[in-house]
């Protein structure tokens, strides 16, 4: 990896922390995170940290790791897309059918398996059109192969997942041969894609099996190229000498 990547990460990573920090001060300062019967159980320290713990967590999963996904994926050599707008042009058959793999998947009456559910909607092929508007938080390109990806916090809710169902099919819908994806940038249960046991995706995806989810190593090797994961770690622990000498005095 370039240096010129490696501290492009260093400065996102150094901005998050900081500003997480400062979001905390001001709520602790100007009362804005009152909280009566935590303050009377727990010591100042927690309440603080934990304040930031949440601060940092929400903003780290929504720009930084769009935007150091993006850096990681040029750096392989992929046209890149943050956010990128996609009208797709579909038979009503199709979307029909999304909607009723997806409400199926949602209440029980059906297990995820991605295979047979673009096989499924891929048999329409004639009728009427509908179009329909999908955001994809990170597209990229190469080889002329287009890739579509939906980045989640790393335990997704059960609305947050159906909706990334919803906008892969109907982007597979419209083209057979994009790759859509799933990414989570970290596995909370362990090491291994078997671990990931988080209820709610799972109702939705088969996240042991379906070749459309990427947890962890998986997803930053994709973009990156293998060893990718490893390398960013290090980056991580790099930084980490110095948010962790800020956060002691914080």
């Amino acid at each position: 990896m370039r240096k010129e990547v490696v501290e492009e990460i260093e400065v996102i990573l150094m901005a998050c922390v900081k500003g997480a920090m400062d979001r905390t001060s001001r709520k602790l300062e100007t009362g804005k995170s009152h909280k009566p019967f935590h303050n009377a159980l727990l010591t100042d320290d927690i309440v603080r940290i934990s304040s930031f713990e949440r601060s940092f967590s929400t903003s780290f999963g929504q720009g930084p790791i769009e935007k150091i996904s993006e850096l990681i994926a040029k750096e392989n050599g992929f046209e890149t897309a943050r956010q990128k707008e996609t009208m797709v042009n579909l038979y009503k058959g199709a979307v029909d059918e999304v909607e009723r793999i997806c409400s199926a998947l949602r209440n029980g009456g059906q297990k995820p398996h991605w295979a047979k559910e673009v096989q499924a909607i891929s048999s329409f092929t004639k009728g009427d059109t509908v179009v329909r508007r999908v955001i994809s938080d990170l597209w990229l390109k190469k080889d002329s192969i287009e890739h579509y990806i939906s980045i989640k916090t790393v335990t997704p809710n059960l609305d947050q997942s159906e909706i990334a169902k919803k906008d892969m099919l109907l982007l597979k819908a419209e083209n057979s041969e994009y790759k859509t994806l799933i990414g989570l940038y970290y596995n909370p249960q362990g090491k291994l894609r078997t671990d990931y046991n988080h209820s709610f995706p799972m109702k939705i995806f088969n996240m042991h099996k379906d070749e459309c989810v990427l947890i962890g190593e998986d997803y930053w090797d994709y973009l990156g190229g293998k060893g990718t994961y490893g390398k960013l770690l290090t980056i991580f622990s790099e930084v980490g000498k110095e948010t962790k000498e800020s956060l002691l005095a914080f």
